[in-house]
């Protein structure tokens, strides 16, 4: 597997399960890449479509094949509400060094529940080949 560096560019999502009876959603995702971990901001009152345009790195220098993206729902009184996850399989970009913004599909339970829109980035140490 090649080393370098994967840029996650997260756009946003839409068609996220409401898990707020009274108010619109506070969704935030968890981003996972082997040991390596980013959250990003708290899409307030963004409900079932949060938009995120956020830029997130890490470094790749393993056989690990998926970024995990896990959605939550911030709450302010209780845990915050697990959403769905997303499992991202890397070899297309690590062989094509980009992927342009595509969705994916939020998983729980088995059950499809939205979508997450992503672009991803390869930038291999050294350079292209």
């Amino acid at each position: 597997m090649p080393r370098g560096t994967l840029e996650v560019i997260l756009i946003g999502a839409k068609g996220l399960h409401d898990t707020d009876f009274f108010k619109k959603m506070d969704p935030y995702v968890i981003l996972t890449y082997k040991t390596q971990e980013h959250i990003s901001s708290v899409a307030k009152n963004a409900g079932s479509n949060p938009r995120w345009n956020e830029s997130f790195l890490f470094t790749v220098a393993d056989n690990v094949a998926e970024l995990n993206l896990r959605l939550m729902d911030k709450d302010k009184f209780t845990r915050d509400d697990f959403l769905g996850e997303a499992i991202i399989h890397l070899g297309p970009v690590l062989e094509e060094y980009s992927v342009p913004e595509t969705s994916y599909n939020v998983v729980k339970n088995q059950n499809y529940c939205g979508e997450v829109r992503l672009a991803l980035t390869f930038h291999p140490e050294g350079g292209f080949y």
